[in-house]
């Protein structure tokens, strides 16, 4: 009934071909009005993608600046364990000459954060080895740092008093306080340089041990000072 032929048009009467014309107005009416709103619900969808793309775009900007920003604070804190690291270890990272470039182990196939990384290397950054015993070598080599200090302590103490001695003035009346200074002061640097070979033997200098080499060193340098003493007068 929507179409009308040319057959029907020689059949029928005058209203039925002006109903038939109406019908089709109508018909024209609503596929007009149905093209009408498949335009708008199109525009409608396609201004939401446009919505949904620029916020997307925002997004992806957002994530460049934070990856940006986040990127920046690794390397600052990268260069602040490799200073700490070079500052420890001394020649042996001086041969790299500056901070590696960054890179992720090939048996670490998990992803994580770079601050989880960065943890990981501080804490082996500023891990410190345990001190190693103290053996019964590394006592006889202490004592003998205070054997040490001790004599160089008596002869030190010795050969100050006999400048004061032939001196004249104020040294003649100061040689007697120095010369106990030099007695004193050398089982003092015998403790000083036993702490630095067992620095360098990673070894730890514990308080027996300190008592042990300045106490031998001040015993000998007061029975040395005394003999000579004896023997001089």
């Amino acid at each position: 009934m929507s179409d009308l032929e040319r057959a029907d048009m020689e059949r029928a009467d005058y209203r039925t071909v002006l109903r038939r014309l109406t019908t089709l107005d109508q018909r024209a009416a609503r596929l007009r009005a149905e093209a009408e709103q498949w335009h708008a619900d199109q525009r409608t969808a396609a201004d939401e993608a446009v919505r949904e793309a620029e916020n997307r775009v925002r997004d992806a900007r957002r994530a460049v600046r934070d990856a940006r920003r986040e990127l920046e604070e690794v390397d600052a804190r990268a260069a602040g364990l490799w200073a700490e690291y070079v500052h420890r270890v001394g020649s042996v990272a001086e041969r790299f000459g500056k901070l590696p470039p960054a890179s992720i182990p090939r048996q670490r196939a998990d992803e994580r954060a770079p601050a989880e990384y960065l943890a990981e290397v501080e804490k082996r950054v500023k891990w410190t080895p345990p001190a190693r015993p103290i053996t019964f070598g590394i006592k006889v080599l202490f004592t003998i740092f205070g054997l040490a200090g001790g004599i160089l302590g008596a002869i030190g103490n010795q050969v100050v008093r006999e400048t004061g001695s032939a001196a004249a003035g104020d040294w003649r009346q100061a040689a007697p306080v120095v010369a106990l200074l030099v007695l004193l002061a050398c089982p003092v640097l015998s403790v000083v340089g036993a702490k630095l070979v067992a620095d360098r033997r990673k070894v730890g200098l514990d308080t027996s041990t300190v008592v042990t080499v300045l106490g031998t060193g001040l015993v000998t340098a007061m029975l040395l000072f005394t003999a000579v003493q004896y023997a001089g007068g």
